[in-house]
Formats: C-alpha cells, sequence, structure tokens
C-alpha cells in the first residue's frame, strides 16, 4: 500500500470538491468519505478517501494517480479560493482495535480502519482476502480507466452519492442507474486452480466473459458479462465458477 495525502485548503475547498466528486462530501462530519473522481464521459480517473483536518480537507489516493489527479484538480480550479499541495502524511490500516483518532474505512466494516499520522503500512491483515470475500475493488488493479463505477460495486461502497447534485460525469453515472441494467460488472467468483491476473475468462462455449483479477484461495474478483456468467468457466487453466 503505497498512499499520498493531498492536502486542500481555501475558503472555496468544500465547494470545490463537492462540484466535482461521486459522493457527498457532507459526510465528513462523520468521519472518512469514500469517493471518486470520472471523466466527462463518465469513467473512472481515481478513487480516494476524504476527510477533515482542521480548516483543511486531506484526500487519501493511491501514489501512482496523486500527480494527475493534483493536476486534474489545478485544472478545475480556475479562479477559486483553493490551493492543492502534496504532503509527507501517511496511512497505517489494520483491522483489529482500532487506534485512537482512527477512522473506519465506509467502504465495509471488514475492512478495518485508518489511521493518518507520520507512520504508514498495516497491521498484517490480509486484506486480498477480505476485497476478494466482498468484491471491493483495488486502485490499479480492479479500477482502471475503462471502468464505470457502478459496474464496479461503488452504490455498495457507499462511493457514490445519488442526491448530492451535479458532479463531473453525473449525467452518465445516474443514467446508468436508472435507465439501464447492468449488463456487466465485478463479481466475487469460485476458482479451482490460479491463472495470471488478467487472463481472460471464457465460457464452455468458448465465448469471452469477461476478466480475471484479484485471487485469494479458492476465491477470486472477476469482470463479468452477466449473461455470460455460467458454471464450467475458464481463467488459463483455472476452472471459474459464479459464486
Amino acid at each position: 500500500m503505497t498512499r499520498t495525502i493531498l492536502e486542500i485548503t481555501g475558503s472555496e475547498a468544500a465547494s470545490f470538491l463537492q462540484g466535482l466528486v461521486t459522493n457527498d462530501i457532507a459526510g465528513l462530519d462523520r468521519g472518512l468519505v469514500y469517493a471518486a473522481i470520472l471523466s466527462p464521459q463518465g469513467k473512472y480517473l481515481a478513487d480516494f478517501f476524504l476527510l477533515r483536518r482542521n480548516d483543511a480537507i486531506w484526500l487519501d489516493v493511491d501514489t501512482s494517480l496523486a500527480a494527475p489527479l493534483s493536476q486534474r484538480l489545478g485544472m478545475y480550479k480556475l479562479r477559486a479560493d483553493v490551493a492543492i499541495a502534496a504532503t509527507d502524511r501517511q496511512v497505517r490500516r489494520g483491522t483489529g482495535p482500532a487506534p485512537a483518532g482512527a477512522l473506519m474505512d465506509p467502504r465495509h466494516p471488514d475492512m478495518g480502519w485508518r489511521l493518518y499520522g507520520d507512520e504508514g503500512g498495516d497491521d498484517g491483515s490480509d486484506f486480498d482476502r477480505i476485497r476478494v470475500t466482498h468484491c471491493i475493488p483495488e486502485t490499479g488493479i480492479e479500477l482502471t480507466p475503462d471502468s464505470f463505477i457502478l459496474e464496479a460495486g461503488f452504490e455498495r461502497l457507499n462511493g457514490v452519492d445519488f442526491r448530492k447534485g451535479c458532479y463531473v460525469g453525473q449525467e452518465v453515472t445516474a443514467r446508468m442507474k436508472h435507465k439501464t441494467e447492468l449488463r456487466k460488472g465485478l463479481i466475487t467468483v469460485a476458482i479451482d486452480g490460479s491463472a495470471p491476473l488478467g487472463s481472460e475468462i471464457i465460457t464452455p462455449e468458448g465465448k469471452a466473459a469477461g476478466t480475471l483479477y484479484t485471487q485469494s484461495g479458492n476465491r477470486a474478483i472477476a469482470y463479468l458479462r452477466h449473461d455470460r456468467a455460467v458454471r464450467g468457466m475458464t481463467a488459463d487453466t483455472a476452472r471459474i465458477d459464479p459464486v
């Protein structure tokens, strides 16, 4: 886990973020807010946690996305009274007893807590197993620039609010929610054997069904076409079955 904490300050920081991210930042009064920023076409660009610290809002994002995200936020800033800066603060996480000052991960109770300060790392919990069990996508693995957040489960993971008003990509996301039935998405599958990350999943009839991602024990996260998610699929030499 390599994370970067961006600090967003200024008198318009809250309203600035409210018009960009998928979730309602009013939730900052209760703890961590999980959210994403999308392209105007509604596709995923980055996911992150937001928290309030005194007069600032901290944004906890995967380090690989920190620079492009900061650049995009700067592009939207225009003349708003907002400043965006990277910090040297770090993130600890765990699933055991929460230390003082820790905040609970809003995606799922089993994902434990996150603590922000001078020390990073985790408590040795098997987070891949937890993610696979609850089908929680990870930045850069299941979450890629081709992703739509509803197919990735953001509604279930408390990462999107449909009542907050406009944000970038909101129209496409709302249309997917209210006017269409999702035909594809991430699900947890049973796996017998193993296959390389990103392996294509094939139906017994030889049709492409989706892609295999994180594996843990006899379970994995897969992106599948729902109409082709049947027993007896394969990925490389492994057998894949819907759970």
